[in-house]
């Protein structure tokens, strides 16, 4: 299993949406390393659930329940999207500042590359935001 950070505006789609829907899919990325994210993603795989902009935090489990495929919002065969559903909240939401100021997770992608809309997280790293979620 691997495990990732999916970011979204929670103006344009936040977590509670994705709880409604129950599954939907990852649209709307433009970026080719988060699109080769997208393309490695595979079922099961475990994502945090980013609100960016205003709320810079982490808010949920993802997991991956499709496997990457065409775009449908775009006519461009180069984007793809992947499904997701949630998992659980986290018991606390653990903001970017947080992120930054735990020492072991200076190498995070979130903190080094913040603005990548899909990121790999390691196996370790995903632990530790778990355990801060529950203190």
């Amino acid at each position: 299993m691997n495990y990732w950070l999916i970011k979204s505006e929670p103006s344009t789609y936040s977590w509670d949406d994705l709880v409604k829907l129950g599954s939907d899919h990852w649209d709307g990325v433009r970026n080719f390393k988060a699109r080769n994210n997208i393309k490695a993603m595979k079922v099961g795989d475990l994502c945090l659930f980013y609100h960016s902009v205003n709320e810079k935090s982490i808010v949920g489990i993802a997991k991956v329940v499709k496997e990457y495929y065409k775009d449908p919002t775009t006519d461009d065969h180069r984007w793809y999207v992947m499904d997701v559903e949630p998992v659980r909240k986290l018991k606390r939401p653990i903001t970017l500042a947080e992120v930054k100021a735990e020492p072991r997770l200076n190498d995070m992608q979130l903190v080094k590359y913040s603005r990548l809309s899909v990121q790999s997280v390691k196996e370790d790293e995903f632990g530790i935001i778990l355990e801060m979620s529950e203190q």
